[in-house]
């Protein structure tokens, strides 16, 4: 798998509130939107919580359930904007690494033992800290797809 450049496998429905998403202003309530409900189709995919999900975006109760609500009264803040970023390029290069939907989501869940986990699943570390450890779960992704890293730990 090393040296992979496929094609991005992400649903149709996915992809099309992404194309969405870059054309429009990242400031509108209308982006906002389409950032959100595409984060919570991810989120849906990764089975993920509600505990899960205001940890991975940093936000409150009431901010998370207004979004639950479809309630979108401004735009995303920049530090939301850039953690949403991260979870699509990792949404993104696992579709990509990983094409079996199944495999793909279970992925971050799994026990592993690269060198920047050690044996702690990729979603304990995007759950943890700062914006920072999306970013190198998202650069660990993206190197296997360019072969950075090596595989054996991916899969």
């Amino acid at each position: 798998m090393s040296g992979c450049r496929l094609t991005c496998t992400v649903p149709v429905e996915h992809e099309t509130s992404l194309s969405s998403a870059r054309s429009a202003s990242l400031r509108t309530t209308e982006s906002a939107a389409i950032a959100i409900r595409t984060f919570f189709r991810i989120a849906a995919e990764w089975d993920l919580t509600v505990q899960d999900l205001q940890a991975l975006l940093r936000v409150g109760r009431t901010t998370f359930l207004r979004w639950q609500q479809g309630r979108y009264e401004a735009g995303l803040t920049p530090a939301v904007l850039e953690r949403l970023s991260h979870v699509f390029g990792i949404y993104k290069s696992l579709q990509i690494l990983l094409p079996v939907r199944e495999r793909s989501n279970a992925w971050i869940r799994q026990p592993n033992d690269g060198p920047l986990f050690r044996g702690e699943p990729a979603l304990q570390r995007m759950l943890r800290g700062p914006a920072e450890n999306l970013a190198v779960v998202r650069a660990y992704l993206d190197a296997q797809c360019g072969g950075g890293f090596p595989t054996s730990d991916l899969i």
